[in-house]
């Protein structure tokens, strides 16, 4: 028995000695796998004994550690990269501003230099005049320096500073920060408090950007509120054992994950953009470690010109956002009737830049986009319902009237048509309101991707759907036109412009259905010569023998065309609205009237591109939506923007927007087909009062009547109200000729006579404001 125990230890031995041999063989010829070993035994097994402060605690724990340390944090350390680009992209716009300005950047507890030499790649070193490196560990600094002379830059210092008190040498006394960035740094200081207020001592107050990239858990008292005043929701909220167990995990290294360094971050700044993320470290989609991406300004920063951005009508209201205290929106609003607001404003930035911290959007570079709390509508909408326009817009301009005088408001969809309005007619204010935020995240991406791309970029995108660096053009060059809810929103959907862009959303898949039934039917050849030939005759005669089969067919009626699942979720069509034209004739009879008229009207190669989008997936430079167009695309970037600053987006319902609205503020409405989706109101009902409409708990009053109501006291008199409807004689006309409109039709389609290009609808109405 001795003698077997013997052998059996003996093996034990030579199997251990043999994987230890293995080991060190694969650590002496595979560095990636020396590295590693490297990182773990420091990491992890190497003791570090009793250490007399911070400073020596981070001597001894990275002295051996500090030549592996890049590569080994590479796959830990995620978002460092997104950060830079985020303040590179940020650097390049004042740089374009102000061309003579000495740049300076002071990177707090950046190691081994790793940032400073990733940031050459997206904005120059050379650019800055001068860029300072503070951290308390001597091994790094080593590397950093190391590192610095390889590269040649002579404008970087590396010094050995507590972060809490750093000094910068060779930089006036007046000379303020123009960049400060933390690479998961926050966390690794004990100080925070005080770090954070040094930086903000020294951040310069009009142009400043603070970058910081770093670990985080979330608070359980975090509200909706609070996550819009600091710029999202999105992925904000962890787990409360996620957040127990990597706050227990980090602490071993003397990481500290306490919600209260992010909420100070976020309070004692303001934020530009916020991104959170999960890090999914070895194990993908099993390790999962919360990290979060933050640009923020100074909290003095002037923000005078936001205030009075956000405003309901320009020049007459302002909108006060809902992160306001109640004390600000009174007084506020009796500065209106004083025509004292600009005095107002003022006072009431000063107070609350200190005791009431402003939401994120009143930092955007454009004030296009009014505050929301985006966990409002959450559960409603996930993603964008609409990826086009499907109205049309030139029969719109020929009824609007619009001019440079005008303020129109009109429901935002994908923005198609409220960027032809601004291409075309100029009107001094288009208020775009949807109740999905994701839609308004589409319009404010095309308002910020006008603004900072050239015209090849822009159609590769939204021409032809499909792009193959979005993440990096979001990045580096949209980003800091976007607010921080739509910069997180375009951040997690950042591959929607991989393949096809216009194939995803719900409306993407009544596309995707499409495109199968015409291949499925052999019909997939003779879409695409009906979507190409120049000859109005020819696509007529394609549609007859060869398309019209496979889309106007019991089956597919049936199985799609009828049913109320479908129709909502791909078309956007809720019951309501179904059934306003299943009572003036059959579903398939409302196929025929708006598909069979279309092919013998306009040719879809070159002027119909509602259709040759459906058709193809994309569109085509003679087909396509007026600021796709190269002279629109122009028009519309000339003056830096000037034409989209005429845009606010709204993320609201409709009678919400115009309640806060003065009264005769709009001189013009289009509804497109909203107003079919309401409950019918029986037509002796008397029309309720203001007061009525505005008492929520009185639920004998109509949405329907509500939003009419407040149209009657919005639209000046002689304005306008138009709308399109799936019936040809919708019920709800008379609720506006009761509220003080003249109602009449525009167009009411009839079978084989199409209305505009598009001809989904029944009629077109105008009501004028008597």
């Amino acid at each position: 028995m001795q003698r077997l125990e013997s052998l059996a230890m003996g093996r034990v031995a030579m199997t251990t000695a043999g994987v230890l041999a293995a080991i060190t063989v694969l650590a002496a010829v595979y560095k990636p796998f020396r590295e590693i070993l490297v990182f773990s035994y420091n990491c992890f097994l190497q003791p570090l004994g009793k250490t007399a402060n911070q400073a020596e605690r981070l001597d001894r724990f990275y002295e051996n550690q500090a030549t592996v340390y890049d590569a080994t944090r590479t796959g830990l350390l995620r978002g460092r990269r997104t950060m830079l680009k985020l303040c590179a992209a940020e650097m390049r716009r004042l740089r374009e501003r102000y061309p003579q300005r000495k740049l300076v950047w002071v990177d707090i507890g950046g190691g081994t230099g790793w940032n400073i030499e990733q940031m050459d790649k997206y904005f120059p070193i050379a650019e800055f005049d001068q860029v300072y490196l503070i951290d308390l560990c001597e091994p790094l600094l080593k590397v950093a320096r190391q590192r610095f002379e390889r590269l040649g830059y002579k404008n970087v210092q590396a010094l050995c500073q507590n972060a809490k008190e750093f000094t910068l040498p060779g930089l006036s006394d007046d000379r303020k920060v123009d960049l400060f960035t933390c690479s998961y740094s926050i966390s690794m200081i004990p100080p925070f408090y005080a770090v954070l207020d040094r930086i903000d001592e020294f951040l310069d107050p009009e142009f400043g950007v603070f970058g910081v990239a770093d670990f985080y858990v979330s608070s359980a008292e975090s509200t909706s509120d609070q996550t819009t005043l600091v710029g999202g929701s999105i992925m904000r909220q962890c787990h409360w054992l996620n957040s127990w167990f990597w706050r227990q995990w980090f602490s071993l290294d003397h990481i500290e994950l306490h919600p209260a360094r992010r909420e100070y971050l976020e309070h004692k700044f303001g934020t530009l953009k916020c991104y959170n993320g999960r890090n999914h470290f070895i194990v993908p989609y099993l390790i999962r470690i919360p990290y979060y991406v933050w640009i923020g300004v100074s909290r003095q920063r002037d923000t005078t010109s936001a205030v009075k951005a956000f405003e309901m009508e320009a020049g007459n209201h302002v909108a006060v956002p809902p992160s306001f205290p109640d004390i600000a929106r009174e007084r506020m609003q009796r500065a209106l009737t004083t025509k004292q607001i600009d005095g107002v404003v003022e006072q009431l930035k000063q107070e609350m830049a200190i005791q009431w911290p402003q939401s994120s959007f009143h930092y955007q570079k454009k004030q296009w986009r009014l505050p929301f709390v985006d966990d409002r509508f959450s559960d409603l909408f996930r993603t964008w319902i609409y990826g086009f326009t499907w109205e049309d817009p030139y029969v719109d301009m020929e009824h609007l009237d619009l001019g440079p005088e005008d303020s129109i408001l009109c429901i935002t969809s994908a923005g198609d048509n409220a960027l032809h309005y601004a291409a075309t007619a100029k009107p001094r204010r288009i208020h775009a309101v949807d109740m999905n935020p994701c839609q308004g995240h589409l319009l404010e991406l095309k308002l910020a991707a006008i603004s900072t791309l050239d015209y090849p970029t822009f159609w590769r995108m939204f021409g032809d759907g499909k792009i193959e660096n979005f993440p990096e053009l979001l990045d580096e060059k949209i980003s800091p036109m976007l607010s921080s809810h739509a910069y997180q929103f375009w951040k997690t959907n950042n591959k929607s412009f991989d393949r096809a862009f216009y194939f995803r959303g719900y409306s993407g898949h009544a596309l995707r259905l499409a495109k199968t039934a015409f291949r499925m039917m052999g019909a997939q050849k003779n879409v695409e010569k009906m979507c190409t030939t120049k000859s109005l005759e020819e696509q007529k005669q394609i549609w007859d023998t060869k398309v019209r089969k496979t889309i106007i067919n019991e089956t597919l009626i049936r199985l799609f065309l009828s049913n109320p699942a479908f129709l909502w979720n791909a078309l956007g069509v809720p019951m309501n609205q179904l059934n306003i034209f299943k009572n003036e004739g059959s579903v398939e009879q409302f196929a025929i009237d708006t598909l069979d008229s279309i092919p013998a009207r306009s040719l879809i190669s070159t002027d119909n591109y509602h259709y040759r989008l459906c058709l193809m997936g994309n569109y085509s430079h003679e087909s396509c939506p007026l600021y796709l167009k190269e002279d629109a695309f122009n028009a519309l970037k000339a003056n830096d923007g000037k034409a989209l600053d005429s845009f606010r987006l709204h993320t609201d319902a409709i009678v919400s927007v115009l309640s806060g609205m003065q009264d005769g503020s709009l001189t013009r409405a289009i509804l497109m087909d909203h107003m079919d989706w309401f409950d019918p109101v029986d037509e002796s009902v008397p029309l309720p009062s203001l007061e009525q409409a505005r008492n929520e708990e009185d639920k004998t009053v109509s949405d329907l009547d509500r939003e009419v109501v407040e149209l009657a006291r919005v639209i000046a008199k002689g304005g306008a109200v138009f709308w399109r409807s799936a019936a040809k004689y919708p019920w709800y006309q008379q609720r506006f000729e009761k509220a003080g409109f003249k109602v009449a039709p525009v167009h009411i389609r009839e079978t084989g006579k199409p209305i505009d290009n598009v001809n989904m609808y029944a009629s077109f109405y105008k009501a004028v404001r008597l």
